[in-house]
């Protein structure tokens, strides 16, 4: 009787490891990333977004610590050949306040991300909001959104610590008139123009560049690179 209780118990917290409410009105949606939760989020695999993507998305890429968080790796199957790993929701989400407490990887060449993405492929304009680590820097962070399409928006912020030594709390609050960026619970960037309209998933990755050194900086071949991900919020208007 005891292991059965001790079993239900157990079944009931993993449920638990997700949370949707509604509280006056806003929906809170909060997991932690210690397990794969197929209900919520998908893994891409085996195929290559191309143009400046230098590699290929494979589910195995994307794996769980034994200290309870999500790990997006980069590494080479074969020489001057790369996987990396993204990670993304079911659902799409609108306006209101995402959060997301991650480790970027640090390496030249190579993006850690957290965003919401939406496009052709869904039937929809592209519409995205993006906090980006350039691994060539990681005492900065790369603020950005594109509206149809359209993007130009970039914002680069000093952080003041190397964010890919320790875990921190990054943010944006996206209005129907604004999005404003936030690092650990700090207001860093406001923009106001041309705001995007259209819901999208919420979206994790790790990558290396090709053709954007300009950007990135030369991505120099080093792997196994990793990104942590330890917990995500959205929080609906």
């Amino acid at each position: 009787m005891k292991k059965k209780w001790w079993i239900a118990l157990c079944s009931s917290l993993l449920l638990l490891t997700s949370l949707a409410i509604t509280a006056k009105g806003a929906t809170v949606f909060w997991e932690p990333m210690t397990y794969y939760n197929s209900q919520t989020w998908e893994m891409a695999n085996g195929y290559s977004n191309g143009n400046m993507f230098n590699c290929t998305w494979r589910a195995n890429n994307a794996t769980f610590t034994n200290d309870g968080k999500l790990r997006l790796a980069l590494t080479s199957p074969s020489y001057n050949k790369f996987d990396c790993a993204e990670y993304r929701s079911k659902f799409k989400a609108g306006y209101g306040l995402y959060e997301v407490n991650m480790k970027p990887a640090k390496n030249v060449g190579i993006v850690s991300s957290f965003f919401t993405y939406t496009g052709p492929t869904d039937g929809t304009p592209w519409d995205e909001i993006d906090i980006e680590f350039l691994g060539k820097d990681t005492t900065k962070v790369q603020f950005n959104y594109f509206t149809n399409g359209v993007g130009g928006n970039e914002k680069v912020i000093d952080l003041g610590f190397d964010a890919s030594q320790s875990f921190h709390t990054y943010a944006f609050d996206w209005q129907p008139d604004s999005i404003t960026w936030y690092v650990d619970g700090v207001a860093k960037h406001r923009a106001t123009k041309n705001i995007p309209k259209t819901p999208g998933k919420i979206m994790m990755n790790i990558w290396n560049g090709t053709g954007v050194d300009s950007w990135l900086g030369s991505y120099n071949g080093a792997n196994p690179l990793y990104a942590y991900y330890d917990w995500v919020r959205y929080t609906s208007n």
